[in-house]
C-alpha cells in the first residue's frame, strides 16, 4: 500500500550544498498584510528559508497549495533498497522543476539532508516494491519511463517524453533492477563523452527532469503554470 506521509529518516541540519551564509529576510516592516496566507511568526521574526521571494513570509500550507495549483504532470520515482544517499538531491530537484509527486521505492527511511527541507513542499509517496509502484503508474495512467544506460537504451537527447509520465531511476552503482527494466515501457539513456561508466543518479534525475521541463513548457516562464496540451 502506498502512502503520502512519513518517508524520510527525519534527520535535520545542514547537507552538502548548504548555504555559507544565511539568507532570507528580516521582519515585516511597516503594516502587516491583511492576506491569510502569511504567517505572523515569520512577519515578526523574519523568514530565513530556502525559499523564492515571491513565498517569503507566507505560510506553509499557503506555499504548498499555490506549489499544487501549478504542478507538472510528470513524476519522479528512485529505488532505495540499499539507502541510496541521492534521494534528498532527487527530491531537491524535483521541487525545483515542480513535479507532481516523488516516489521512494525499498526502504522507507533515507536521508533528507540533500533535500535541503524541500520535501516539506514535495509530496513524497513510499511503495514497498516495484511492483506496487507499477501498479500505482498504471492505475495512474502514467507511462513509466526507466532512466539507465544498460543495452536497449534510447538516447534520451531523441525521445519526447510523454506528458504524464513516471521518470524512474535507479540507485547509485548498480542502476535499475530487473524488476524495474522490465517494467518500464521505455528506457533512455543520457550521452556521456568521459571516462567514468555513469552519472551520478542525482545528476542524471536533474538532467532527465530538465528535459522534460524543456519539452512541455515551452513559452512558459518560471513560476508559472505550463500550458495544458
Amino acid at each position: 500500500m502506498a502512502e503520502q506521509q512519513d518517508v524520510g529518516d527525519g534527520e535535520s541540519g545542514p547537507g552538502p550544498t548548504e548555504w555559507g551564509s544565511t539568507v532570507g529576510v528580516g521582519p515585516w516592516p511597516g503594516p502587516w498584510p491583511a492576506d491569510p496566507r502569511y504567517d505572523p511568526e515569520l512577519l515578526t521574526a523574519g523568514d530565513r528559508r530556502n525559499v523564492v521571494d515571491r513565498y517569503r513570509y507566507w505560510r506553509l500550507e499557503a506555499i504548498v497549495a499555490d506549489l499544487d495549483r501549478r504542478r507538472h504532470p510528470f513524476h519522479v520515482a528512485i529505488e532505495n533498497f540499499e539507502h541510496d544517499l541521492n534521494i534528498g538531491t532527487v527530491v531537491r530537484t524535483a521541487n525545483a522543476f515542480l513535479a507532481a509527486e516523488v516516489h521512494v521505492v525499498g526502504r522507507r527511511r533515507w536521508n533528507r539532508r540533500g533535500a535541503m527541507v524541500t520535501d516539506r513542499y514535495q509530496h513524497l509517496r513510499h511503495h514497498a516494491d516495484v511492483a506496487a509502484l507499477l501498479a500505482h503508474a498504471d492505475a495512474a495512467g502514467l507511462v513509466v519511463v526507466g532512466v539507465d544506460n544498460g543495452p536497449g537504451a534510447v538516447p534520451l537527447e531523441t525521445v519526447e517524453l510523454p506528458r504524464a509520465c513516471l521518470l524512474l531511476f535507479g540507485q547509485e552503482g548498480p542502476g535499475l533492477t530487473p524488476a524495474a527494466s522490465a517494467g518500464a515501457a521505455l528506457t533512455v539513456s543520457i550521452a556521456q563523452y568521459g571516462s567514468t561508466r555513469s552519472l551520478n543518479a542525482g545528476v542524471a534525475a536533474g538532467i532527465a527532469m530538465h528535459t522534460w521541463i524543456r519539452q512541455h513548457t515551452a513559452g512558459t516562464a518560471a513560476g508559472e503554470t505550463s500550458p495544458k496540451v
